[in-house]
């Protein structure tokens, strides 16, 4: 008898694998995932606590008052938003809306892990171009394109490289794609960018009928743990993911938080402040104890652990686990002696330094 088997895809799918260890309930300094260290915002949170009366009953399903928040903050139209769990559920209906067996899945090396699953997930296969020194190499992935390319994945910028390519680079890209390719910019880093030559791609979904931009309410606004992302593209790439996605894919508290938190400047402020004293701090320091530390224009930054016999990831990364810091490594992604480390409060970023210090000096 043959024995029921999932999708041939779904095998190649890596687990997610969490930096901090299960089941231990010590008081850890958790640097291994990319949240607002400031915490959420107090609109949101206000906003939480009072939709709590209202569990009891279904979401918007149609999402309206989280979507014209979106259009008012960002001067967009409310028709052409599509809100979801968290963008990484956004990433996988795309797949599932536009991609399937036969077709490929652009991606690029070095980038979000999310986008091979999404591939996998809906039967495709996935095509990786080669980077360039951990940034995204445009002329690669427009090597890579072909008949068969339904969906290129841009993220920019990425994770968990921190790197960005410029505005011109990302049109470059989508004029070098097929015109039957959706290009989709993840863009969920894109409050934190201070460069000038930066484009979150707004300005291409309203020009271009075949990209769509990614974002998410995880990074800047602290709300990760309710998981609320959305998109904006042209209105028929919108309308077929509003017939994919589940009706009620984002709860009453996470729509009502999100809408809050986008009135909150302060917060944002708040964050960005913080943000731009300590990336550089951080960089300067583990620069100093001998580490590569890539250049980040996001709230984390990607190091290279010097090749040591004695001395590698694996051993770092337990000697701060003693020290109750957990931080990222990121094997998975092709990089076996890199480490990504979240820019923390002032406090934990002085006690990894610390840390690092025993070990490195």
């Amino acid at each position: 008898m043959e024995l029921l088997s999932p999708r041939s895809g779904v095998s190649q799918i890596k687990p997610y694998r969490p930096a901090r260890p299960a089941g231990d309930e010590r008081a850890w300094i958790d640097l291994s995932l990319t949240v607002n260290p400031l915490g959420p915002s107090p609109k949101a949170l206000t906003a939480y606590r009072h939709a709590a009366t209202g569990i009891h009953r279904y979401p918007d399903s149609r999402q309206d008052k989280l979507r014209h928040a979106l259009a008012r903050r960002y001067d967009l139209d409310a028709e052409r938003i599509v809100c979801a769990a968290g963008s990484e559920d956004l990433i996988q209906l795309v797949c599932l809306t536009y991609a399937g067996p036969g077709d490929e899945v652009l991606c690029h090396e070095n980038g979000y892990q999310g986008f091979l699953k999404a591939a996998r997930v809906s039967g495709a296969t996935p095509i990786i171009a080669k980077e360039r020194d951990m940034v995204v190499d445009v002329e690669a992935m427009i090597d890579r394109a072909g008949e068969r390319t339904k969906v290129c994945y841009l993220a920019n910028p990425n994770n968990p490289t921190g790197t960005y390519i410029p505005l011109e680079a990302v049109q470059r890209l989508r004029a070098g794609l097929p015109s039957h390719t959706l290009l989709v910019l993840d863009s969920a880093y894109a409050e934190y960018v201070r460069r000038d030559n930066y484009g979150d791609g707004i300005e291409l979904v309203e020009t271009c009928d075949n990209v769509l931009v990614v974002r998410t309410f995880s990074k800047l606004h602290g709300l990760a743990g309710l998981r609320v992302g959305w998109g904006y593209g042209p209105r028929p790439v919108i309308d077929s993911l509003n017939l994919v996605r589940s009706a009620f894919n984002v709860s009453v508290p996470a729509q009502e938080a999100a809408a809050a938190a986008l009135s909150d400047v302060e917060h944002e402020t708040a964050t960005h402040a913080h943000n731009d004293a300590w990336l550089p701090w951080l960089t300067h320091e583990l620069e100093q104890l001998g580490l590569r530390v890539y250049p980040s224009v996001c709230n984390f930054i990607l190091v290279r652990v010097p090749t040591d016999p004695s001395l590698g990831v694996a051993q770092v990364v337990e000697h701060l686990a003693r020290r109750n810091i957990v931080v990222k490594a990121v094997g998975d992604y092709g990089m076996a002696d890199c480490l990504r480390i979240t820019v923390g409060r002032e406090d934990e970023n002085r006690a990894l330094v610390a840390a690092l210090s025993e070990i490195l000096s």
